[in-house]
């Protein structure tokens, strides 16, 4: 039976593996069902990543400068005023703003059928306290519990056991959940899918290293650099390619000259054709410091690259089979990281083993499973469901009701330049 699902995400203009999951879910969805993916806000023209068909995008509230420019001064007052309605503890609370609760909150109060599913905690959270009890609601994982301050942990243990469905990444995640909650609500352990690569494979033989994620300090890359500049007496004729964009692009410029590794490590900023770019290299490393299933190793491993990787919490462990289709190392173990780097890029033939390993390994999550798995999950939480029912008002209700109408009404006078009255 077809069904109405939601994806309430941050920001679907932006570029991160969490976007690239739920597209790749969605648009593998979308084949059987009504599927649109809401993005809170967005600070773009375009989405990076191409729209998958039949998949409907909503943005809520459009922070764009053009946008905002022309908007009513209470609305560019809001836009530029802190959130109440996001956890604190969750770090990218400073992406939210009074504006985007307002419509948010609209938002998730007008849903009243369906599958709802948010993305990240402090979306869930305003899910678990804002949702009619008669949609089916979901909050993903897509990092893992361990990573969370101990107020957003807090927090969780409150609030989760309102959902219908908390899903992780790992087993291991998983288990920890259902400590922290107590059996309170239902725990699944639900891997990201990966899409058919139609047929693209990589043939091994460039001599070409490549890593790619969002340029930050999460990914590691400063970590990677220095290993590279260990490989390069070894293999002076390897390149490194490192594809993303961020905040840290202009420091590892500056940590590429300090290691005099510049002919041969590159920041090759972002691409849209990352599956293409992957099928031109011959080994995939990864170096961040924490992951929650990282999408991009197991594209790589679908295009046929063995894959080097840190153990960092989580994931790497959970795709990589040792000796098998790559090699996990001691988290933060440059040396380890290097040598396992370096008999690979000296070994074409096991260099070759390892890829085929790794296709055979990339379809283990093959999305149209995983799709499946999650249409089981549907079907059971909305037949539990009991009709009716209405919209559970939690404290955060009662302060955009009360806070949020004196700023805004506040803001109208200022906008008027009129001063506001004393009370």
């Amino acid at each position: 039976m077809p069904l109405t699902i939601r994806f309430l995400i941050m920001n679907a203009f932006a570029v991160g593996g969490t976007i690239r999951t739920t597209f790749t879910t969605a648009g593998e969805l979308a084949k059987r069902h009504d599927v649109e993916i809401v993005s809170v806000f967005r600070r773009r023209d375009d989405t990076a990543l191409p729209l998958p068909a039949g998949v409907r995008l909503r943005a809520l509230t459009d922070l764009r400068a053009s946008t905002l420019g022309r908007a009513p001064a209470r609305r560019r007052w809001a836009a530029e005023q802190r959130t109440r309605l996001m956890s604190s503890h969750d770090f990218r609370h400073p992406n939210f703003n009074l504006l985007t609760d307002a419509n948010l909150f609209r938002y998730i109060a007008s849903v009243r059928d369906g599958v709802l599913i948010g993305t990240r905690p402090s979306i869930n959270l305003a899910v678990a306290h804002l949702t009619a009890p008669s949609v089916v609601r979901i909050g993903q994982d897509h990092m893992n519990l361990a990573t969370y301050r101990d107020g957003l942990r807090a927090q969780l243990q409150a609030v989760y056991p309102r959902l219908d469905l908390v899903s992780t990444l790992t087993e291991g995640d998983a288990e920890d959940y259902r400590r922290l909650l107590g059996g309170k609500t239902r725990v699944e352990c639900m891997p990201n899918g990966v899409a058919d690569t139609a047929g693209l494979r990589a043939a091994l033989d460039n001599k070409v290293v490549i890593a790619a994620g969002r340029v930050t300090p999460q990914k590691g890359f400063d970590r990677l650099l220095p290993v590279w500049a260990k490989l390069v007496e070894d293999h002076p004729d390897w390149e490194l390619r490192i594809f993303g964009e961020g905040v840290s692009a202009d420091k590892l410029r500056t940590q590429i000259g300090d290691l005099g590794i510049g002919d041969s490590a590159h920041l090759m900023g972002f691409t849209p054709r990352l599956n293409e770019e992957l099928a031109q290299a011959s080994l995939y490393v990864m170096s961040s410091r924490r992951e929650g299933f990282p999408m991009v190793l197991l594209e790589a491993m679908g295009i046929g690259l063995p894959v080097v990787s840190f153990d960092c919490p989580t994931g790497p462990r959970d795709i990589v089979r040792e000796g098998v289709d790559g090699h996990v190392v001691p988290d933060g173990d440059g040396d380890a990281l290097a040598a396992a780097m370096s008999g690979l890029m000296g070994d074409e033939v096991r260099r070759k083993a390892y890829g085929a390993a790794a296709v055979e390994g990339a379809a283990r999550y093959d999305i149209t499973e995983i799709a499946g798995r999650w249409e089981t999950l549907f079907e059971e939480l909305a037949a539990a469901k009991q009709p009716g029912g209405s919209t559970i008002v939690g404290p955060v209700v009662s302060l955009l009701k009360q806070k949020t109408a004196v700023r805004l009404r506040r803001a109208r006078r200022r906008s008027r330049g009129s001063r506001p009255r004393r009370p």
